[in-house]
């Protein structure tokens, strides 16, 4: 999978943005301001960072080589995955919306109506 393509996905969630608050080298990815994925924007080999329940985080770790704890994130609830490594490319991008999903539900109960107005 390449970074355009993890991008591209990032992108067509609901209300997804894409911004470079930590400058030109990562991008983030955020619903209504909240972050959910950090995308280098040259890396090799690719990774993405992305949020994940407390729970799940280290059985993924144990699971799968390719992901780690997050790259100066929080270890708790952040890990970030090596992309074309022992993780196939449907489960790093069903990651990538659990990551979104787990961000969206934590948002105003407000925010999360007008998101489902918006899908």
């Amino acid at each position: 999978m390449t970074r355009d393509e993890l991008r591209n996905y990032c992108l067509s969630l609901t209300a997804a943005t894409e911004d470079f608050p930590f400058g030109l080298d990562v991008a983030v990815f955020k619903v209504k301001g909240k972050m959910f994925a950090l995308l280098p924007v040259q890396q090799t080999p690719q990774t993405i960072s992305l949020k994940a329940d407390p729970v799940e985080v280290p059985l993924l770790r144990q699971k799968y080589e390719a992901v780690q704890p997050g790259y100066h994130l929080n270890k708790t609830h952040w890990n970030t995955v090596t992309v074309n490594s022992d993780l196939p490319d449907e489960e790093v991008l069903a990651m990538v919306e659990d990551s979104y999903l787990l961000v969206r539900q934590n948002l105003p109960k407000k925010v999360q109506k007008e998101l489902e107005g918006m899908e």
